[in-house]
């Protein structure tokens, strides 16, 4: 009836218009009802010989593959111009690839029993999933697919073995090696469906999505599991629910699975992380009245009179330093003892995270038959363009095969283009972080001019607040902000040039690749500008007599700290960054896949079910890039790196990040279930290069933090004096600030740097006021030593230096031995793996076994010779039985 209807429609185009209203089109079968759709092309018929010529070639190529095609007219798609054609792989076609992929299919159900209660479990009722969207399979004894014994693996029904999400990927593997040339001619590089997508022969290629999202399936032999995705797991008001993470596997296959285990696990152990912030916050709030230090600064009597040096040259007028009484409110919040808690509480919390996810990952990779993925990776899944671009061969001493490789000079010459390219754009990155540092010191000047009669205090709340210090850092950092989302729209192209320059071997080392290159830039890119503040600004600024000058030719003199401390404009760069990308993220994420298939499906939306097929609805969606999954591991560790690299400046960021992340989890399963095609299904035993990256932050956010607690904030110094210089003999704080001011003569200051006349404000006197106050510790005018620094200061530098060391050696001593106490792979997860290999053996031996004793009997009956070797083999075998 297929192939009857196929010469039907292609002449007679009255009859295909009767089959659209007679059959409804959303389905995800052949016109027969019977063979299921793995895959469908689409192309836009046009002119061009040589298009028409490869789609000839290529399907031709692919039915001697074994696959079966079936084209969709012109005709009965919705704008007239798009074929589309279906894919459907046989039995047969299937067994093969699965032998070759090595498919790990069931054998035997698993008896092993599950020992897995939780206390008091029914407080978790309410997160609970039904059983049957959380286990959508039995657990079963897997084995790696063998063509030869069908007859041991548990086939009840061929059509639904090989689970959907395998059979795509199959197809995608005959797809991504079958040529669009003819056998005479020996092309190795005219292969491959991405190719012919680059060259514009296929418009698209995907696999089907088995319903509509929002209703099942009408056909009983469809499963229905996209409705089930997003009824139980794509909706908001489901943030509250476990993730249904094997349906997920299930359906996308386990590289995106591992993913959303990762995020899930990831926003979970989030969750102590913003308790924990939340505290030290709270506390900051609590203790601001009792801080001797802020209220020295807001009296009127101290801080009041103490008249600071100005900021900046010829633009800045001398200043009290009651004015800072609001930015020194703000910084206590979090510059409090707290603060050096939180910084050692994450250290540990961070190897807590990384330590508990291996055992998560082992044991997934357990129940997804991922144990030992890794070998069967590295020595099957080749590159397509790897073996299409290598034109050189060599024996392989394992398995003594001709293999393609690339010649070591070539290799080297890329690699150097490679590693130029990447050092090229990282000094772009901080070329635009002098630009912006530049803007700083120029902008905070005028500002400072403007607002010196304060006019922002006419503003309603927030007058009061704003200072040229606070509108000078918001606005660089805003425009910080702009600058990296520019050059990571541009880097990401780049990087992805380079990569498929080096022709990387296998899939899992042209992942690892481009994301080395890619986070390499984005660490220096998001982090150049919080290093910054953090660790040079303010640091250099030399004192009133002999100020430091940016390149030391420019009249830009070096940037001061706020008068409240860095520690306060490094919390306002890390929360301008970090929220400005969590938000055009999710703008990215969602609402332009959503504009964009609104836009498509405009016309489609107004015709009935059974007109709009199964095919045109997913063409009409967005296509999931084969990078989709890479940048959402991206910009998970980026944050991952703000909320630990500099999480002593901002306790409050994992609590951010856990909103943010908890928002996440639903907006990806949304985008992905209704918005996007159906990805091809791929595996990963693993999250990959990413967690290597991951490691390497949490060292490094240990040592960031030692030094943001011990030169960034104002806790050392505080101490010091605490401890070691209060007046009197009891332990106060009294003192502090006039303490950590010194004095400079106003006569002394050079002409450069004299503010220009009208700048100072109306209550300043230059014939009574002749010092001014500066932060250092240094040595008055008049003093032997004058200017230079003061033994405190030696004092204070030594305990940051021993802060530093102290910190970082308690936090790595936790760090290794909770590493060495929580083992990688759980007991039971252990126990487990070693008892299936030993049943597979066992089985698979009983199997061998049976089947000879068979042939064996049949030759027995039909009188021919059996070798005495397989007789003996056979009766030592039944007399093993006997004796057992």
């Amino acid at each position: 009836y297929g192939s009857q209807l196929d010469q039907q429609v292609t002449t007679c185009k009255g009859l295909g218009i009767f089959e659209k209203f007679q059959q409804s089109k959303d389905s995800v079968y052949f016109r027969d009802g019977k063979r299921r759709i793995d895959f469908v092309l689409s192309y836009v018929e046009d002119k061009d010989d040589r298009k028409q010529e490869r789609r000839k070639l290529y399907e031709a190529n692919m039915q001697k593959a074994g696959l079966e095609l079936e084209l969709e007219d012109k005709s009965e798609s919705e704008d007239g111009k798009t074929f589309f054609l279906k894919i459907h792989a046989p039995w047969e076609v299937l067994a093969t690839y699965a032998d070759v992929l090595k498919i790990k299919v069931p054998f035997k159900v698993n008896d092993i029993p599950e020992n897995r209660e939780i206390p008091v479990g029914w407080l978790f009722t309410p997160l609970r999933l039904p059983d049957h969207v959380m286990h959508p399979d039995p657990d079963y004894f897997t084995s790696s697919f063998d063509s030869n014994k069908h007859d041991f693996f548990l086939i009840e029904d061929k059509e639904t073995f090989f689970p959907n999400s395998t059979r795509n990927r199959i197809v995608y593997y005959i797809l991504s090696r079958c040529p669009y040339n003819k056998e005479d001619r020996l092309n190795k590089d005219k292969r491959g469906i991405k190719r012919l997508l680059n060259n514009g022969t296929y418009t698209s290629a995907f696999p089907l999505h088995d319903c509509r999202y929002w209703v099942k399936s009408r056909d009983p032999n469809c499963e229905s599991e996209r409705y089930s995705l997003y009824r139980y797991w794509a909706r908001f008001f489901r943030f509250y629910k476990e993730q249904p993470l094997n349906l997920v596997r299930k359906y996308y296959g386990e590289k995106i699975g591992i993913y959303f285990a990762w995020l899930g696990f990831y926003t979970e152990m989030l969750f102590y992380a913003a308790v924990v912030g939340l505290i030290c916050f709270i506390y900051g709030v609590a203790t601001y009245d009792n801080t001797v230090w802020t209220k020295e600064i807001c009296d009127k009597d101290i801080g009041g009179e103490i008249v600071m040096c100005p900021l900046c040259d010829k633009k800045c007028g001398f200043w009290k330093l009651n004015s800072t009484c609001n930015s020194t409110w703000q910084s206590h919040l979090f510059d409090n003892t707290a603060t050096v808690f939180f910084a050692i509480f994450m250290g540990i919390w961070v190897t807590l995270f990384l330590e508990f996810w291996k055992r998560r990952q082992a044991r997934l990779g357990y129940e997804w038959d991922l144990v030992d993925f890794e070998e069967e990776q590295q020595r099957l899944q080749l590159r397509p363009e790897y073996e299409t671009k290598c034109t050189s061969r060599r024996l392989n001493r394992v398995t003594q095969e001709m293999e393609p490789y690339f010649p070591v000079t070539s290799k080297c010459a890329r690699l150097c283009l490679s590693g130029a390219t990447v050092l090229f754009w990282i000094s772009l990155i901080i070329a635009s972080i002098i630009g912006v540092i530049a803007y700083r010191l120029a902008v905070f000047a005028a500002l400072a001019s403007v607002m010196k009669d304060s006019p922002t205090n006419k503003l309603e709340l927030v007058g009061s607040l704003i200072t040229p210090q606070l509108a000078t850092s918001v606005t660089a950092s805003c425009i910080n902000f702009v600058i990296i989302m520019l050059l990571n729209f541009l880097y990401e192209r780049v990087a992805i040039w380079i990569t498929d320059m080096e022709v990387p071997k296998t899939h899992v080392e042209y992942e690892n690749k481009l994301t080395v290159k890619m986070f390499l830039f984005q660490f220096v890119n998001y982090y150049s500008s919080c290093f910054y503040v953090a660790f040079f600004k303010g640091k250099f600024v030399g004192y009133p007599g002999k100020y430091t000058y940016m390149f030391h030719i420019s009249n830009l003199r070096n940037e001061e700290c706020d008068p409240g401390g860095c520690l306060i404009e490094l919390t306002t760069q890390l929360v301008i960054v970090m929220t400005g990308k969590q938000v055009w993220g999710n703008i990215q994420e969602a609402l332009l896949p959503w504009l964009k298939n609104w836009w498509s499906s405009r016309n489609a939306r107004s015709h009935p079910e059974s007109l709009y097929s199964r095919w045109e609805q997913d063409y009409d969606l967005q296509n999931f890039s084969q990078f989709g999954l890479f940048y959402e591991y991206l910009e998970m560790v980026i944050q991952f790196g703000f909320i630990t690299l500099f999480v002593a400046s901002f306790p409050l960021a994992p609590l951010l990040a856990l909103m943010n992340n908890i928002l996440e989890v639903r907006v990806d399963a949304w985008k992905l279930t209704t918005q996007f095609r159906r990805p091809v299904a791929a595996k990963a035993h693993s999250i990959g290069a990413w967690d290597e990256i991951l490691n390497l932050i949490a060292v490094f956010s240990v040592v960031t933090n030692a030094f943001i607690v011990a030169f960034t904030s104002d806790m050392i110094p505080r101490l010091v004096y605490f401890y070691a210089y209060h007046p009197g003999t009891e332990l106060t704080m009294q003192g502090y600030v006039n303490n950590s001011l010194s004095v400079f003569k106003i006569s002394q200051i050079s002409t450069e740097s004299t503010p220009d006349p009208g700048e100072n404000p109306a209550w300043f006197n230059s014939s009574v006021i002749t010092t001014c106050r500066y932060r250092d510790y240094r040595y008055p005018p008049g003093h032997e030593h004058e200017y230079s620094h003061t033994m405190q200061f030696w004092h204070i530098l030594a305990a940051k230096m021993a802060f530093i060391i102290i910190m970082e050696h308690v936090v790595f001593v936790v760090k290794f031995f909770v590493a060495w106490l929580i083992p990688d792979v759980p007991s039971d997860v252990q126990a487990r793996v070693k008892r299936e290999r030993y049943l597979v053996q066992e089985y698979l031996h009983n199997y061998e076994v049976d089947k000879l004793k068979k042939q064996l009997n049949q030759k027995g009956e039909e009188g021919q010779c059996i070798c005495p070797e397989i007789a003996a083999t056979v009766k030592h075998e039944v007399l093993s039985e006997c004796l057992t």
